[in-house]
């Protein structure tokens, strides 16, 4: 009996897929937190980019935002590079296949699985989605040769990135921090975190281009380049943002979600805390 009652009280305990918490750790309702950002003239999203709790949160977040603002919602995301907005509004006013738009797009491995849905919601209502992201090939440019690597792009290729020179302080500890991340594939020199500034600067620049008076802006993101309000949000800030209030939300993993660890304490407005254990899209 003592063995039975020992299991029931082990099983009894709720297994919640995630909790939300602001940036003190106190936990909030997803319904406080969704009036917050109602009231956001941007709103960062830093994801995990294999969590399928982030995923899902930023679809339901999407939608809820348009139930409230609209038309008057723009999307964009760190996952189409600035070279294929063309081929994005092709395919959202159903000028090309999906087909055509995935193939053409260089979309994500898990495009399908984590990016569709948003792409599909944006079409279906009509929602203007902007890509943010510097080509790939000029962020090579960068981890190669510095900023100065871009001074002899052409008027078209300056289209797709900020006017330069970029802004950068090497000393903001986002990108301090990069140049100890041995193993990541990468050599790491000082152009390590100017890669990633570059990248940081480009969507930046892009959702202040795009944002349109009385709209709310929700960008997806890897969440480090929004975390601890460095790197997009700095970068907003440079590039005219300073009077517009910028929201921004972080996905986090813990073996526990039941309180937020101190590590993941002021990472963001509002952190969405999941289970280590959660299963992973890829």
């Amino acid at each position: 009996m003592l063995l039975a009652a020992i299991v029931f009280t082990a099983f009894t305990k709720d297994k919640p897929a995630y909790m939300i918490y602001n940036a003190s750790g106190r936990q909030l309702s997803y319904k406080k937190m969704m009036k917050s950002l109602g009231e956001a003239d941007i709103i960062l999203f830093g994801e995990l980019h294999n969590c399928p709790i982030a995923h899902w949160m930023e679809l339901e977040l999407t939608r809820d935002l348009y139930a409230a603002s609209g038309k008057k919602l723009v999307l964009g995301a760190e996952m189409f590079e600035t070279d294929n907005q063309l081929i994005l509004d092709e395919f959202l006013t159903g000028k090309i296949s999906e087909d055509q738009f995935e193939k053409e797009a260089r979309t994500w491995p898990n495009y399908k699985t984590d990016y569709k849905p948003l792409v599909d919601f944006a079409k279906e209502q009509g929602v203007q989605f902007v890509a943010t992201n510097i080509p790939r090939r000029y962020a090579n440019m960068v981890y190669k040769g510095g900023f100065e690597s871009l001074e002899s792009m052409t008027g078209e290729a300056r289209n797709y990135m900020p006017p330069l020179p970029v802004p950068y302080d090497p000393e903001l500890p986002a990108y301090r921090e990069m140049l100890n991340m041995g193993g990541m594939g990468h050599e790491v020199n000082d152009n390590f975190p100017r890669s990633q500034a570059i990248k940081d600067a480009t969507m930046a620049w892009f959702i202040m281009q795009n944002r349109g008076e009385g709209s709310v802006f929700i960008h997806f993101n890897g969440s480090y380049h929004s975390d601890n309000h460095q790197g997009i949000a700095w970068y907003l800030g440079k590039y005219g943002g300073e009077e517009l209030k910028t929201c921004t939300v972080s996905a986090v993993r813990q073996e526990q979600v039941d309180s937020l660890e101190e590590a993941h304490r002021e990472a963001a407005d509002f952190i969405i805390a999941v289970p280590s254990s959660m299963t992973n899209t890829y």
